[in-house]
């Protein structure tokens, strides 16, 4: 059997992750929907993320929000894994009997987190919130003073309220204002821009490092003469270098010798992922993360269906897919001054070509669009079977490289 999980990010006030939660897809023959059946769904889940691919895999450390149905909760089946590693979500059409009460009382005795999800306020869950620490709300399906009343007539201290498909930072900034704790969504996708605004100093020289590294006709010289003018780049070389990722025998000790065991390919890969972490560095790390599993993923997709030869392209597009975040300013005017393969930029600016496809795919993925996966993957031709293990490879790999 095939394992299928995706993530999505929860994150806190500071736009820091709090948890992820994990999307399931039952098989290579569907996406998930309400015709499977939900009990099999999340045991196979469970399983899979958990004794199969590894917590640390998935979730970096952090806590996993997984649904459980009505039966899974009256079968205590959570208290399968430890109360640190899951928050236990209860989903909207579980009704709130004595049944289901009794039964998240003693999840709750046993120190279980537990969720409600897609809530919408009627007093027939007042015994329910009770055992309640966070309570999450759809924004795309509650509007306008729906989403302050939902607190006010909930009227629990005790509980968190998740604002739920979050998808501009104007919603993000709303939520706040409204008192919510945890935010869920990809808000931090598009940037803000303020008319006129300039880019930090620092911020600056690292995209003109960015330009310099990407150059085609860059050779190790100039690249050991802008490595070594930057204390931070010189250090985190010498030190990567050194690793026990690499296993050398002898220790690396110059710029030189370090670029030469890298080799050109590796160098630049290297250097745009460091000089981009500094360029995010007041930006959530979880911006820099989604770019470095997107760079891997279609480096590996790209492997897989015949474009080794570019996959250093495939890399770049996902690497430099949201510079326009880090950066804070429109990506076309930040592609204009980096010197990018011409397909790597016309994929950024959504552009057809042979890179759009494999991005997209990758992008689809991250977000459980499993339809979405089914349609590109076919259209490209890549199998579905060896794309879960692409993603928990990129995964583990950005993990290690931040």
């Amino acid at each position: 059997m095939e394992i299928f999980v995706a993530r999505q990010p929860i994150f806190d006030t500071r736009k820091n992750v709090y948890a992820y939660e994990l999307l399931f897809r039952s098989s290579l023959d569907n996406y998930y929907d309400t015709r499977l059946d939900g009990d099999d769904s999340t045991a196979k889940l469970i399983v899979n993320s958990f004794l199969l691919l590894g917590l640390d895999n998935i979730t970096s450390s952090k806590k996993a929000f997984i649904n459980f149905t009505r039966k899974l909760i009256l079968d205590q089946a959570p208290s399968l894994i430890s109360n640190d590693l899951i928050s236990v979500e209860i989903l909207e059409d579980v009704a709130p009997d004595d049944s289901v009460i009794q039964a998240c009382a003693e999840l709750k005795k046993k120190g279980y987190e537990l969720v409600l999800d897609d809530f919408v306020f009627s007093e027939k869950y007042r015994s329910l919130i009770l055992y309640s620490d966070i309570i999450k709300i759809d924004f795309l399906q509650t509007k306008g003073i729906d989403r302050k009343l939902v607190i006010e007539n909930t009227n629990a201290a005790h509980v968190r309220f998740l604002a739920e498909k979050v998808e501009t930072e104007a919603d993000f900034q709303e939520a706040l204002d409204l008192g919510y704790g945890l935010f869920q969504g990809y808000f931090f996708s598009k940037p803000v821009i303020i008319s006129g605004q300039d880019i930090p100093t620092l911020k600056l020289n690292h995209l003109r490092l960015l330009s310099e590294i990407n150059r085609p006709d860059v050779e190790f010289e100039k690249l050991e003469e802008i490595i070594k003018h930057d204390v931070s780049l010189t250090y985190k070389l010498l030190r990567f270098i050194n690793s026990a990722y690499f296993r050398f025998s002898i220790k690396v000790e110059s710029i030189k010798h370090a670029l030469v065991l890298l080799g050109m390919r590796e160098v630049k890969k290297w250097a745009s992922i460091m000089s981009m972490s500094i360029i995010g560095e007041d930006k959530p790390q979880e911006v820099l993360t989604v770019s470095l599993v997107r760079a891997k993923f279609c480096e590996l997709i790209a492997s897989e269906i015949g474009q080794k030869s570019a996959e250093s392209d495939f890399f770049m597009t996902g690497l430099f897919s949201v510079i326009d975040v880090l950066i804070g300013r429109p990506k076309n005017e930040i592609l204009d001054n980096l010197y990018l393969d011409e397909s790597v930029k016309n994929a950024l600016l959504g552009d057809q070509n042979h890179i759009t496809d494999v991005f997209s795919l990758v992008t689809a993925y991250e977000i459980g669009d499993w339809r979405r996966v089914d349609e590109l993957s076919t259209k490209i031709g890549v199998n579905e079977i060896v794309l879960p293990t692409y993603y928990f490879t990129a995964t583990q790999w950005a993990n290690m490289s931040l």
